[in-house]
């Protein structure tokens, strides 16, 4: 069998993956029946109420991509604080704006020639099919433009008195079409007089107050994200950008969990990084690489970690296409480069798992080892371990003699040594 030790392996078991970490809350935002309808995201790295257009953009970076067993972007709305610098950012091309609600500051005067500056960028949010929520200064004078386009109206119930309150949900009636939220609702007194007015949707501390959850970003090499950046910028093929994403497992990860998340919206499970390259396109492929540079730590290569994983799913790809179809490879090759995916993210395989959605077979062969993949994910451990009774074992199931996989061996240790050398 062969010799040959893939760097790493033997501290694969006790070595973490990198991660960015940030705190977000999510608090409910609930009909009278107390029926959750959506959640509003904030940032809680940065102090109370404080949020810039870089901290926005991290925000909705970070609830796609998060690794924790928690989703932040469920199949509810999720309304997102915005500043009016982020509304024309090409991160939000990344999300499914079904499932999005906007929420667009007041610009803290009333200039109508501002206002009517604003307007376009507005009104292109609404044809994308964002929904927009602003807060009562909407029903000023100054912002009769923007009344025709707000889907929500969020009444501030510690800045509002009674008497302010029901007149604004008059005026709304009558100008607009909105859904009236009252926000910040404490007491039980508070609920009951906006009720009373004909508001339908409640969010404050009387119902639920904001969850904390430790989001955590699984992030690549600089180098990896960097060359992908490069090859987008040159239309280079979808096998030249393809090549790029397998050479580093957590790209490849973020790639798979950003497409498949329900912020992103498609109906279709995606499970090949080819597949994945080509729905998303290059235009929305580079801004999540740019995004994704931001989160990317500024080592030069892959982890050892992550090079193991590398030249597990490079062996048995090849492996895999001495005997089966070019789809089959793709999954033995997806099955090597997430074999260390539960060390890497710091929690157990099947829950790191759940985070993605792969093939059963695929899915099979990472928990217990079994079926085909099974038996190419053991030859792979063999080959690093010197382990000849399950060398042995795993090739004589596959019909795979020792110079076939010594040579796929030597290939996949240069194919991602390659890589890390560059």
């Amino acid at each position: 069998m062969s010799t040959q030790a893939t760097p790493g392996t033997a501290t694969a078991a006790s070595a973490q993956g990198p991660f960015a970490v940030t705190m977000i809350a999510r608090q409910a935002i609930v009909n009278t029946q107390q029926t959750v309808i959506g959640h509003e995201l904030f940032n809680r790295a940065r102090p109370s109420g404080e949020h810039t257009a870089t901290s926005d953009v991290l925000l909705v970076f970070t609830a796609l991509s998060h690794t924790g067993a928690e989703e932040l972007l469920g199949n509810k709305l999720i309304f997102i604080n915005c500043t009016h610098e982020t509304l024309a950012g090409g991160h939000l091309e990344l999300l499914n704006p079904d499932k999005v609600v906007l929420e667009i500051p007041p610009l803290g005067h009333t200039a109508v020639d501002e206002v009517n500056a604003r307007l376009p960028i507005l009104n292109a949010l609404r044809e994308r099919g964002f929904h927009l929520a602003f807060n009562h200064t909407v029903l000023e004078s100054a912002y009769a433009p923007w009344l025709p386009l707000a889907d929500y109206i969020k009444l501030d119930l510690s800045v509002l008195a009674p008497d302010q309150l029901a007149v604004l949900v008059r005026y709304a009636g009558r100008h607009s079409k909105a859904e009236l939220i009252a926000e910040k609702v404490e007491t039980a007194q508070q609920y009951d007089f906006a009720a009373s007015q004909g508001i339908a949707l409640f969010q404050g501390y009387w119902f639920a107050r904001p969850a904390v959850i430790e989001a955590r970003v699984l992030t690549p090499a600089q180098v990896s994200t960097i060359e992908l950046i490069n090859k987008v910028r040159q239309q280079a093929s979808t096998e030249e950008i393809e090549e790029v994403l397998k050479k580093d497992p957590s790209l490849a990860f973020n790639l798979l969990r950003l497409i498949n998340s329900a912020g992103f919206g498609l109906r279709q499970e995606i499970t090949s990084l080819r597949q994945a390259v080509l729905l998303l396109g290059l235009k929305k492929l580079f801004r999540w690489a740019a995004l994704l540079l931001t989160a990317t730590r500024a080592s030069g290569a892959p982890s050892p970690l992550a090079h193991t994983a590398v030249v597990r799913g490079r062996l048995m790809e090849l492996l895999a296409l001495e005997i089966f179809s070019q789809e089959e490879a793709d999954q033995a090759f997806v099955t090597g480069i997430f074999s260390l995916l539960d060390v890497m993210l710091g929690m157990p395989m099947e829950a790191a798992l759940g985070l993605l959605n792969l093939p059963a077979a695929v899915v099979a062969a990472l928990l217990r080892h079994e079926g085909t993949l099974g038996d190419l994910l053991t030859l792979a451990e063999a080959c690093e371990m010197n382990d000849d009774a399950a060398f042995d074992r795993a090739a004589h199931n596959l019909r795979l003699t020792s110079p076939q996989i010594n040579l796929a061996h030597l290939q996949a240790l240069a194919w991602a040594d390659q890589f890390s050398e560059q």
